[in-house]
């Protein structure tokens, strides 16, 4: 576990839990079944006793889970107000590319060295969520070489580090009751390998803005046609405003399923929207990010980490709050 800053020492979910040779993304909805929110938020609250059970097999494997709610279901399955930003994806239409908005009310975002811990924290889990709920979407993400893509390239170069990556990923006193908790975007990317191959390797690179052998940054373009490096940086009065990216290649040879699975944590959901924009619509409009014409966005959804304290004393509350479909 974290914590998040001297201004907010609240012990956080493992938002910024080290970087893992494995992970699954899994994204669920709540059913309508009789007792399935009581049982959810039954469940969630265990999260923390269920990592022991399997952690211990192996404490060197890191293994973790960041639990996210989506706004959907938020307040039924908390009995909580919701976070000042949360609410539903806003997909983003572009004049070439969109991105989608799909289900989701619970994410859980599953680390660890050992893909067989992965895979027993998450039957156990799915066990006590039992006919709850419905998958949306499993993935299961990997390290591809040196932390790479699948287009070759060196993935979350400019993710926050130190004191840095604690301002950057958890909330503070601008939302006190949900201090040390984190926004969370997810999506998940195909890409057409066969057609980015015929690109040069100088053409990759300044769709991308950094060198392809050694993950060097490349000047930004003074007008016109804009990097992805740049168009995903957020700067507002000139302050930067980061994001921690823990993406992760997925994808199968045999099938010619190939992708990338964003996921961002954020202090602010702003940024990550912000961001999204950038990408789709252009800056100026009408520019899109060039990457997107080689990674198609399939899935969008969004979701907060409440703080480890918060998850762990969900099922105390006696008293349910009434439901709120934002």
């Amino acid at each position: 576990m974290s914590v998040s800053s001297r201004r907010v020492p609240i012990e956080s979910q493992s938002v910024d839990a080290p970087l893992s040779s494995t992970a699954v993304f899994l994204v669920l909805s709540v059913t309508d079944v009789p007792g399935a929110v009581e049982n959810v938020r039954a469940t969630l609250a265990a999260i923390s006793d269920i990592l022991k059970n399997v952690a211990f097999r192996d404490l060197d494997a890191a293994l973790s889970c960041t639990v996210g709610i989506g706004a959907r279901t938020w307040v039924e399955v908390t009995r909580s107000p919701l976070p000042r930003e949360l609410h539903s994806f806003r997909p983003v239409t572009g004049a070439h590319h969109n991105a989608p908005s799909t289900p989701g009310d619970i994410l859980l975002h599953i680390r660890a060295d050992r893909r067989d811990l992965c895979f027993e924290f998450e039957r156990q889990v799915m066990d006590l969520f039992s006919g709850s709920v419905r998958v949306v979407d499993e993935t299961v993400g990997f390290r591809y070489f040196d932390v790479r893509d699948l287009l070759g390239f060196v993935d979350g170069t400019a993710n926050p580090v130190g004191q840095e990556l604690r301002e950057v990923t958890l909330v503070g006193e601008e939302d006190p009751t949900f201090a040390g908790g984190s926004y969370i975007v997810v999506q998940k990317y195909t890409h057409p390998l066969a057609e980015w191959r015929t690109l040069t390797t100088e053409q990759q690179e300044a769709i991308m803005g950094r060198t392809k052998a050694d993950n060097i940054e490349l000047e930004d373009a003074d007008s016109g046609q804009k990097s992805h490096k740049t168009l995903a940086t957020i700067t507002v009065d000139g302050v930067e405003h980061g994001i921690l990216r823990d993406n992760m290649p997925f994808g199968s040879p045999a099938t010619h399923e190939f992708g990338t699975y964003f996921i961002g944590y954020s202090r602010h959901l702003w940024v990550i929207e912000h961001m999204l924009q950038r990408m789709f619509i252009g800056d100026p409009p009408g520019l899109h990010d060039r990457l997107l014409d080689f990674s198609t966005a399939v899935t969008g959804s969004t979701f907060f980490a409440p703080s480890a304290a918060f998850l762990d004393a969900m099922s105390d509350d006696p008293e349910p709050a009434p439901p709120v479909k934002p």
